[in-house]
C-alpha cells in the first residue's frame, strides 16, 4: 500500500494548528518536533496561546504584549485554548487565555494563563533608544557543530552564537550572564507574531551561563513586547534575527532574564523578561 505523502507544512505552522470547537476555544496538541526534557518548549506553547487570539474572530489590531504564565508542564496530549476579549476600547483590545489539559483521570486543570493586548496602531513619533549592537553579520559566522542532543526543540532553530556560549566545561566557573546570537526557523520561514515569540525564549537559561553548573530550572512567567507590525515582520521575512540576552538578579531560587531582538536591518522588533525557577 502506498505510504501517505511527506506534508511540506513548516513544523512551527503544524504545532500551531488550532481546530475551533466553539467560539474562542480551540483545540491544540503539543508538536513532538518542539519537545524539551519536560513538556514541550515554553516559546511554542506561548506562540499557541497568542495564536487563539490572532485566530479568534473579535481580534481588533496587532500584538502589543502578551505574558504567559506556566502552571505546569504539558503532557504529551490534547490541550484546549480559551480565549476571551475582556475588554475592547477604541485603540486597545485585552484578552485573556487560559490553556486547559485532562490528566490521566479525565480531570481537566489549567496548565498556562495568560493576558495579551492588541492594538490598532497609528503613525506617531517613533525612536528607538535600544540599538543593535555591531556584531559580525551570520553569514559570517558558522553554524556550530552541535553533538546530539536530548531535546528536540533545538533543531528547530539555526543558532549562530556571536558571544557568550554556552559553557564549554560545567565546572562551576562564573562568568557574565550575557549572550548575543543570530536565530532564524530551521526551515527557514517567514516571520510573523507567533514566530518572534517563540524565538524570544530561544535563550539558555542565565544560570547556565552565570555558574557553569547543570542547574534544574523552569520558566515561570514570561512578556514579551512588541515594538513592530505586520508590515516590519514582512519585511523581515525568513532573515536572522539577533538576539541579546542577560540577567539583572540571582535570588533564591529565581532568576529574571531579559533580552532584545532586532533584525538584520537594526529594527528592533520585541523585547522580553520572564522570571526563571532554579533548584539548588
Amino acid at each position: 500500500m502506498a505510504q501517505p505523502a511527506a506534508s511540506t507544512e513548516h513544523p512551527f505552522d503544524q504545532a500551531l494548528a488550532l481546530t475551533e470547537q466553539a467560539p474562542g476555544v480551540y483545540a491544540g496538541q503539543p508538536h513532538p518536533a518542539y519537545a524539551n526534557m519536560v513538556g514541550p518548549f515554553g516559546g511554542v506553547t506561548a506562540a499557541q496561546m497568542l495564536q487563539a487570539v490572532m485566530q479568534h474572530p473579535e481580534r481588533q489590531g496587532e500584538p502589543v504584549a502578551l505574558t504567559v504564565n506556566f502552571a505546569a508542564a504539558l503532557r504529551d496530549a490534547p490541550f484546549r485554548v480559551q480565549a476571551r476579549a475582556a475588554r475592547t476600547n477604541r485603540s486597545t483590545q485585552h484578552w485573556t487565555v487560559s490553556l486547559l489539559q485532562a490528566d490521566e483521570s479525565g480531570a481537566e486543570s489549567a496548565m498556562g494563563t495568560a493576558t495579551a493586548v492588541t492594538a490598532v496602531r497609528r503613525s506617531t513619533w517613533s525612536a528607538v533608544d535600544a540599538p543593535m549592537p555591531a556584531v559580525p553579520r551570520p553569514a559570517d559566522i558558522p553554524r556550530p557543530t552541535m553533538p546530539p542532543r536530548r531535546v528536540r526543540w533545538i533543531d528547530r532553530y539555526d543558532m549562530r552564537p556571536v558571544a557568550g556560549h554556552m559553557p564549554m566545561q560545567w565546572d562551576g566557573t562564573e562568568a557574565d550572564s550575557l549572550t548575543q546570537l543570530w536565530m532564524r526557523d530551521e526551515p527557514p520561514r517567514p516571520l510573523d507574531f507567533p514566530g518572534l515569540t517563540a524565538m524570544a525564549d530561544v535563550f539558555f537559561p542565565r544560570v547556565w551561563r552565570r555558574r557553569a553548573v547543570m542547574t534544574p530550572v523552569g520558566t515561570v512567567s514570561m512578556t514579551v513586547y512588541y515594538h513592530a507590525g505586520g508590515w516590519e515582520l514582512a519585511s523581515t521575512a525568513d532573515g536572522f534575527l539577533l538576539g541579546q540576552a542577560r540577567s539583572q538578579s540571582f535570588f533564591n531560587g529565581f532568576f529574571d532574564q531579559s533580552a532584545e531582538l532586532w533584525n538584520e536591518a537594526g529594527q528592533l522588533l520585541a523585547t522580553t523578561h520572564q522570571v526563571v525557577y532554579y533548584k539548588e
